[in-house]
């Protein structure tokens, strides 16, 4: 059920902000907060009958005069066709997926927009409920879903996804990236970067893995931190509540108080891609921590 909190609509940096809902699944909510008991995660994130908790994979849109950046791509919908009959079944019915509701191709229609109109597609990390969009089975092949647009990865990551730890080979799946690597369409990036497009910029996260991009877009009054997941949903704003994913939890706890930090020079709204309560939301020191001041939903 959609949760009733304010709407909000934002442009920051000369561009539009707009969220894309690409469709729910299920992750374990054990996984998803690691240490935290489920007495206290099952309050705000209750789980079904296998422990699973509901999850959005949410891509972000930042529209401007002259560009449509696309921010991750979800899980994709065609499993089937990127990894074959036994595991692309196996996938949707191992992770939940839903195919019925919204996809990222439904979401950017609402905008008058196709796959061709995305200029760049920035991708966090290539886990593949963050890159599995980025590639689709087109007449026949499994090819780039976004024709003319220029993909932005970390170097650092498309090492790790090429070559993965045995904790998150289950992570990273060849279709979601490869493809694009041998079309030349793959920019790597080295490191976080200032304006590696107007007003856009990449912080590097080790935590979560190796080489996961923040996204940052901001002006001289407001900021939008898209989160990734370093923090996944508005529940993961406390500092102790990361995930049992994670490689290294206490780097992510100091990585999400330097970003919590960051917030409180500017109107600073973080974006969170998994939450499927709310959009964004806006933070506030609580002691030695932080909270989440309030939630929103984007229009």
């Amino acid at each position: 059920m959609k949760a009733n909190y304010a709407k909000i609509h934002l442009n920051i940096g000369g561009y539009e902000v707009i969220p894309l809902p690409t469709g729910l699944f299920g992750l374990d909510g054990g996984a998803m907060f690691g240490t935290v008991p489920k007495a206290l995660w099952e309050k705000t994130n209750p789980a079904d009958e296998q422990n699973r908790i509901e999850m959005e994979a949410r891509a972000l849109l930042l529209k401007s005069k002259d560009r449509n950046v696309l921010i991750d791509t979800g899980n994709g919908s065609d499993f089937i066709a990127k990894y074959g009959d036994k595991l692309g079944a196996k996938f949707a019915e191992l992770y939940g997926v839903d195919t019925s509701g919204p996809s990222l191709k439904k979401s950017l229609e609402a905008y008058g927009l196709t796959f061709s109109d995305i200029t760049d597609v920035i991708l966090t990390h290539l886990h593949f409920d963050h890159a599995g969009g980025a590639t689709s089975e087109i007449d026949g092949k499994v090819q780039a879903t976004f024709p003319n647009a220029k993909y932005y990865v970390q170097a650092e990551n498309l090492k790790t996804a090429r070559h993965p730890n045995v904790r998150e080979k289950a992570s990273y799946l060849a279709p979601n990236f490869e493809p694009l690597l041998e079309a030349g369409k793959l920019t790597l990036v080295d490191g976080s970067k200032k304006d590696l497009l107007p007003n856009i910029s990449v912080w590097v996260s080790n935590g979560h893995t190796t080489g996961q991009q923040v996204v940052i877009v901001e002006d001289d009054v407001q900021k939008l931190i898209y989160c990734g997941d370093v923090i996944a949903t508005s529940t993961h704003v406390r500092s102790a509540w990361v995930m049992g994913y994670d490689l290294h939890p206490l780097v992510v706890i100091e990585e999400k108080a330097q970003l919590l930090k960051s917030s409180l020079d500017k109107q600073t709204y973080f974006f969170f891609e998994h939450d499927p309560y709310c959009d964004v939301a806006t933070v506030e020191p609580d002691k030695a921590d932080y909270k989440v001041k309030e939630r929103f939903w984007l229009e």
